[in-house]
């Protein structure tokens, strides 16, 4: 069997400067890069996924709530959807494109370009571990591990290569992750915007 590495939604629109950044989403895109140049054996295949935005409908809003809608962020064909350029993108394998057309929080709910969702790619590639990293903790991160584990997939979160939007949601995410059985390797960046 194989590992993987999920590098979640690091683009951006994510990081500062972005329409919707999360402190640290700079950092955590150049920290990536590092332990993937440092570790080149740790895992067997890399694949990332992108929020990637047509029209998703309530999914923005104006004004947006924070909860449920969300200011536009990587609508596809700007800039803002985009990996960041500190992040290496030499090893990712496939790239899982979510929300073309409604919210989508899971990499698990995205699909490559030939329409492949990204549980089958894994088994696939006969893959029954997965760490995850990426933006944000409380959100995306949070949701495509659970989704990861619910998939049967052994699943941990590298929390120090995750950024996170807020306290009280983090530690909701932080509580959801632990009760499914994902392992929370580390801490998540948690900075003030």
């Amino acid at each position: 069997m194989a590992n993987a590495l999920i590098i979640v939604d690091v683009q951006n629109d994510f990081c500062e400067g972005g329409s919707l950044a999360v402190a640290g989403g700079a950092g955590v895109a150049s920290g990536i890069s590092r332990l993937l140049a440092s570790e080149p054996d740790r895992w067997s295949h890399v694949v990332a996924t992108k929020d990637y935005h047509v029209d998703p409908g309530a999914h923005f809003g104006d004004p947006p709530d924070f909860v449920e809608s969300w200011p536009r962020h990587c609508v596809v064909g700007t800039s803002g959807s985009e990996f960041h350029p500190e992040l290496d993108t030499g090893r990712v394998e496939a790239i899982f494109h979510k929300g073309e057309h409604a919210a989508a929080y899971s990499g698990f709910e995205g699909h490559a370009d030939d329409g492949e969702c990204l549980a089958d790619w894994l088994r696939r590639h006969d893959v029954d571990q997965v760490d995850v990293v990426g933006i944000a903790t409380d959100h995306c991160v949070r949701a495509t591990a659970l989704d990861a584990a619910r998939e049967g997939f052994a699943t941990t979160v590298l929390l120090e290569l995750t950024a996170a939007v807020a306290p009280a949601t983090t530690d909701v995410a932080l509580r959801a992750m632990d009760g499914a059985g994902v392992t929370l390797h580390g801490e998540p960046v948690i900075r003030a915007a």
